[in-house]
């Protein structure tokens, strides 16, 4: 029998999951922390992952302790500290700031179809991955990337492309990550053995 399930996602133990949905074949790797995401079928998240306000394409691949969506600390006013808006942690009388937290949640990460991210990267708020994107282990993105190109380093920089231009382009048009579960595993032998190029010629011929 399959480990993963259409109807249930495989959550690992330890895992503190707030305001989340997930679509099938998720996986929650232990101990991760998941807070106001949404992840698309199919993908998952190894051990420690943090992943917060983002919505997740479907078959993301994401490495040990990546972090996504990383929180940022007021910087205009005279102090950063958590005091500022977890107050009620400091002062019986005194609220959360709750404008700050509800701007916090806003501020959406999107990561693109079949991306992956490498171990110990981190997204930054608002930054959108596109499809087929990869994500350097260590790296630290703070700009948009485009579809299909591997990005290193920090400030994540351009390395080199995934799939050239034209053949990015046609694997998005053929959208094979809307496959349905069928489909997907009686072309599995072809996601083993055919290059993209290959791939794209028997399928777009094939009306997939």
């Amino acid at each position: 029998m399959a480990r993963l399930s259409a109807g249930t996602p495989f959550i690992h133990p330890e895992c503190d999951i707030t305001d989340s949905s997930f679509g099938a074949y998720v996986e929650i790797g232990k101990g991760s922390r998941v807070s106001n995401s949404c992840f698309g079928d199919y993908s998952y998240c190894d051990r420690y992952a943090d992943v917060a306000n983002a919505q997740i394409g479907k078959f993301v691949n994401i490495a040990a302790f990546v972090r996504i969506g990383a929180t940022d600390h007021p910087l205009h006013t005279a102090a950063c500290h958590h005091f500022l808006y977890r107050s009620d942690d400091y002062w019986d009388d005194a609220g959360r700031d709750e404008d700050f937290f509800a701007h916090r949640r806003s501020r959406t990460a999107h990561i693109g179809h079949d991306t992956w991210i490498g171990a110990g990267a981190m997204i930054k708020p608002e930054v959108t991955l596109g499809d087929g994107a990869v994500i350097a282990a260590g790296a630290v993105v703070t700009r948009d990337v485009d579809p299909y190109t591997i990005v290193a380093g920090t400030p994540a920089k351009v390395m080199r492309l995934r799939q050239p231009r034209d053949v990015a382009k046609r694997l998005i048009a053929l959208a094979w990550w809307d496959w349905p579960h069928e489909q997907l595993c009686h072309a599995l032998d072809d996601f083993r053995s055919l290059e993209a190029t290959a791939f794209l010629e028997k399928y777009e011929v094939a009306g997939a």
